[in-house]
């Protein structure tokens, strides 16, 4: 079992920043692929950034290409999604994701590849 728990959500500006986090707790955390995704209301769940085990490699949706940049810190088991140059257009709930599976993976971008979910953090850009 993974428990993840994310934080740092809240209000800000248009082009302003924000970082939000992702404690995990459970299995070994460090061997397995993190993903950020978000959902607006009304809208399907897409997307965002994703990271390696190892956090070697990195994966963006084009949206926030340039804009946000993933991270992890095994020792502390958590991910980060630090978020710049903030849109209205990225208002969402936030969450993060998990996959234990043993099988190597084919998709980062995948929602189908994660089997655990946090319960997300809100995100509000407006002025």
């Amino acid at each position: 079992q993974v428990q993840l728990v994310e934080s740092g959500g809240g209000l800000v500006q248009p082009g302003g920043s924000l970082r939000v986090s992702c404690a995990a707790s459970g299995r070994t955390y460090s061997t397995y692929p993190m993903g950020w995704f978000r959902q607006a209301p009304g809208k399907e769940r897409e997307f965002v950034a994703a990271i390696t085990g190892s956090g070697i490699r990195t994966y963006y949706a084009d949206s926030v290409k340039g804009r946000f940049t993933i991270s992890r810190d095994n020792a502390k088991n958590t991910v980060y999604l630090e978020m710049n140059s903030l849109k209205p257009e990225d208002t969402a709930v936030y969450i993060c994701a998990a996959r234990t599976y043993n099988s190597a993976i084919v998709n980062m971008k995948a929602l189908w590849e994660y089997n655990y979910w946090g319960q997300g953090t809100q995100v509000t850009v407006s002025s």
